[in-house]
This record gives C-alpha cells, structure tokens and sequence, in this order.
C-alpha cells in the first residue's frame, strides 16, 4: 500500500486526497484479488508492483522514490514476456504514464471520457501493434 500511495501522489495529480483515501480502501478488497501481482524489489525493499489480468495490465506502480531507474520497464517487460499482456488503460490525465507506455511500442486505440466508476478522469486506450 505504501508503494501504490507514494506512485499515485507523485503522479496522479488529478485525484483528490479523498480519492485516494477512496481507491486504497478498494485496492486489497476489489483489486488486489481480481489479478496477477508481480512484485519488484531492491535490496530486498519492494519498489513496486504489477497486476494483470489476462492480457490485460490493470496496474503497474513504481514508488516515487525509484521513478527513472527501470523498475516499472521491468515490471511492464515482465508482463508482456511472461503474461502475455498487449493492453492496457492509463489515465490521459497521467501524462508520464502516457508517455512511459507509448515509448514502449504501446499505441492508443480508443479512449474513454470517464473512468471505470463513471468518473470524470478519461482513459486512453492501448494496444501493442499487431496485435488483434
């Protein structure tokens, strides 16, 4: 949880501390059950985590503390090579992660003006090319 508070502070700007609050309620109740978790460790501290479900990553979070240092391209080659994963949502409103995917030969195929609960927070849609 301390992982996912740290990454989603850092990056999630458009989310309100009571989101937050509202998202870490539901993460190891809704979430955590419903994937896969890969967990990423430094000297034995974890740095950060992925979740898949099928093909699909539904999350990757890289402590604030250890952005720029490869764990979350770890994390998201791990998925891809391991889990077979070739899609994902991230938030248009998270313009790293944008970005961090699209460098990685992810391509928008759709977007979605509100989140999975109906909230005003779009969500772009991508797919490794070549894939159906």
């Amino acid at each position: 949880m301390a992982v996912w508070r740290s990454a989603v502070e850092a990056t999630h700007h458009f989310l309100t501390p009571a989101d937050i609050d509202g998202f870490a309620d539901r993460l190891a109740r809704d979430f955590f059950p419903a994937v896969e978790i890969v967990v990423a460790e430094v000297d034995g501290v974890v740095v950060g985590f992925s979740g898949n479900a099928d093909n699909r990553l539904e999350m990757l979070f890289v402590d604030a503390a250890a952005h720029g240092r490869g764990v979350g391209t770890a994390l998201l080659d791990h998925a891809v090579e391991h889990a077979g994963v070739d899609e994902l949502d991230v938030n248009e409103q998270n313009p790293g992660a944008v970005e961090f995917y699209r460098r990685r030969g992810f391509e928008q195929v759709g977007r979605s003006p509100l989140d999975s609960d109906g909230r005003p927070f779009p969500l772009l849609h991508l797919r490794r090319p070549g894939i159906s």
